[in-house]
């Protein structure tokens, strides 16, 4: 299985690809691929679009058989706290769509689109009992959470969501485009709700991930 891991920021895909690893060839748009022996890691940006472009990108210039969104994010209370790890079992656009007097509209009630990408059920299921990670929704967020109100309004909506992030429904929507699976791969942070950095558990979270995909290395290796 040839596997493409997109992180938003240097330090995930450092995390992510380990030591001993090399660049490999620059794609178009100045994005570079770090090569292991299990998969390749590209760092996208930050936020949907980024996402988006980076990896479309990346699956035009060569075939993958599995995208993994990567990285670490805020954990919903009591599904994921700080330090654990959550992987997809669908990929949720949480804040594309509409506020109406009668509340929010996603944007596929509207009739636009969708914001849901179902993440392959069995392979994600395996991935996350290996990780012994939370197997649930990942919310995509332009803005990140940092009100209790919001995070109550996030998880009244979504009340199985374990994790938000930037990343993960841009680059499930370029995935899709090429009729490639997503998997999302969140190590969990901070709590989402009121902004506190002195509780981000940075550090931590990219050890955790570091880890995740040191164990995912013979899962990967094992797949068709």
């Amino acid at each position: 299985m040839r596997v493409l891991v997109v992180t938003a920021v240097a330090a995930e895909a450092a995390a992510v690809a380990g030591a001993g690893t090399a660049a490999g060839n620059a794609l178009p748009g100045g994005y570079v691929l770090t090569r292991t022996p299990a998969y390749d890691v590209l760092v996208g940006g930050v936020g949907p679009a980024a996402a988006a472009a980076a990896t479309a990108t990346a699956l035009a210039v060569a075939p993958y058989d599995l995208v993994v969104s990567a990285g670490i994010g805020g954990g919903f209370a009591p599904h994921a706290g700080v330090g654990s790890l959550v992987v997809s079992d669908s990929v949720v656009a949480a804040d594309l769509g509409a506020e109406t007097p009668d509340g929010y509209l996603p944007v596929d009630e509207l009739g636009f689109g969708r914001t849901v990408h179902a993440s392959p059920p069995e392979l994600s299921a395996l991935i996350a009992k290996t990780l012994g990670a939370a197997h649930a929704p990942v919310l995509t967020v332009s803005t990140v959470t940092g009100t209790a109100a919001r995070a109550a309004e996030l998880a009244g909506r979504h009340p199985r969501a374990a994790a938000e992030a930037m990343e993960g429904f841009g680059v499930a929507e370029a995935a899709a485009a090429h009729g490639v699976p997503v998997v999302e791969i969140r190590a969990v942070s901070n709590a989402v709700g009121p902004r506190d950095r002195a509780a981000w558990r940075i550090g931590d979270a990219l050890a955790a991930l570091g880890d995740a995909f040191h164990q995912l290395v013979p899962v990967l290796q094992e797949q068709p």
